[in-house]
């Protein structure tokens, strides 16, 4: 096979889509940083208030958990691979949805592109005579 019958292969398959999606989700998720951040800093004094009673509650909710973890293992993997499969379906949607935006958008430009580099017709090159023909 050819390497752009690979690459169209490749392209086209759930996991480059799910690939697509984790990213987009990703850039999605970074982009509501700043403001999350700049959220934070202006609770800075609250929070600090709250965290010897959250590090206490956590303390307790921590020797509870420590004591279930081996039968709450066993149910969260069990719901791992149910969770696992329907995040990468969402995933993969999602970059259907982000590939198939910006290959329509690439698609565009292009025919943009092609159509602003269609050459001019040249004129016909025109027939020279030679001065033995014109007397015949």
């Amino acid at each position: 096979m050819t390497l752009a019958t690979e690459v169209k292969k490749l392209t086209e398959s759930k996991p480059f889509f799910a690939v697509a999606g984790a990213g987009d989700y990703a850039v999605e998720k970074l982009r509501e940083l700043p403001n999350r951040l700049q959220e934070l800093q202006s609770r800075r004094s609250e929070l600090a208030k709250e965290l010897p009673d959250r590090a206490r509650a956590a303390a307790d909710k921590a020797e509870v958990l420590a004591r279930e973890f081996p039968e709450k293992a066993r149910e969260y993997a069990d719901q791992l691979s149910h969770k696992a499969t329907e995040v990468y379906e969402e995933f993969a949607t999602r970059g259907r949805k982000v590939v198939s935006k910006a290959s329509g958008e690439a698609a565009h430009e292009l025919e943009q592109v092609s159509e602003a580099a269609e050459p001019t017709p040249a004129p016909a090159p025109r027939k020279r005579t030679t001065k033995a023909a014109t007397k015949a």
